[in-house]
């Protein structure tokens, strides 16, 4: 994979969180702003690079890391999905930003669930793609999510030669030679002590409670040979949001780049389905 062509890049200050690298693109004029929300592991450029300039010719687009990912903000306090629900309201504080689409993908789509639910105010829509109401449902699963939990807490105490270790073992040494060096170089960036919390918290995520009493126009886009979030529970998602659109494309966890004009393709007719353009 040679290095993509991406959205121009700058800095903003959140206040009491510190500064945090956003790319952004105008889009046309009075379009929406969509907040796109990166998948666990990955960073808003190895999520979202194929997506950009599709994106870009329809709607204000803002992207970012998450804490702990690439060059995402770096917290002291445990890795928690409704903080980085939090951090989508302030970087939207920060641009001025009335209101938004978020438009989460996997792990992505956990926080546009909870920026809905802390951030009602604030929502246009939502887009959730080859995400669920909650990840961890067999035993199985419960018990690899323990593991992160374990992983996480030793990632927090040990010396930083031993988190570069994690980082060469668990991730780099597997992904680094199908991805190419431009990917690896995205991953190697990342805080692994909040990598594997934040996988302990995907195992945790349940909005099973209180998904149904989504009161924006949603879209959600299925992965329909999804091997990582099944394509059954992808689609409990759309189900149980009331009057919610579905999108679908055949491709595995990693559509949004294997398949990628499909899914970009699609995903600009997800967010135009939530029916709404409100000016910045």
């Amino acid at each position: 994979m040679h290095r993509p062509a991406l959205p121009p890049s700058r800095e903003i200050e959140l206040p009491g969180l510190g500064p945090l690298t956003i790319r952004e693109i105008a889009g046309p004029a009075g379009a929406p702003t969509i907040v796109l929300l990166h998948g666990w592991t990955a960073t808003a450029d190895l999520n979202w690079f194929a997506c950009y300039a599709a994106l870009g010719e329809h709607f204000h687009v803002v992207a970012y890391d998450h804490r702990g990912h690439g060059t995402g903000l770096r917290i002291r306090q445990p890795f928690r999905l409704e903080d980085c629900a939090d951090d989508a309201a302030a970087v939207a504080d920060a641009l001025g930003v009335d209101s938004f689409i978020p438009v989460g993908y996997s792990m992505g789509g956990t926080i546009a669930q909870l920026v809905w639910r802390r951030h009602r105010d604030r929502v246009d829509g939502l887009v959730l793609g080859a995400t669920a109401p909650y990840f961890a449902g067999r035993r199985p699963e419960r018990l690899s999510f323990v593991g992160l939990t374990g992983l996480a807490t030793i990632a927090r105490y040990t010396p930083a030669q031993a988190r570069a270790w994690i980082t060469d073992q668990v991730y780099l040494q597997r992904k680094s030679e199908q991805w190419g060096p431009w990917a690896a170089e995205q991953v190697a960036g990342h805080d692994w002590r909040m990598i594997l919390e934040a996988g302990r918290a995907i195992g945790e995520f349940s909005s099973t409670d209180w998904i149904g009493d989504v009161d924006v126009p949603t879209s959600v886009v299925v992965t329909t040979a999804d091997q990582v979030v099944p394509p059954r529970r992808q689609t409990k998602l759309w189900r149980w949001i009331p009057d919610a659109d579905v999108f679908r494309v055949h491709g595995n966890h990693d559509a949004v780049v294997s398949e990628a004009d499909l899914f970009a393709s699609q995903l600009v007719r997800a967010i135009h389905a939530t029916g709404r353009s409100h000016a910045r």
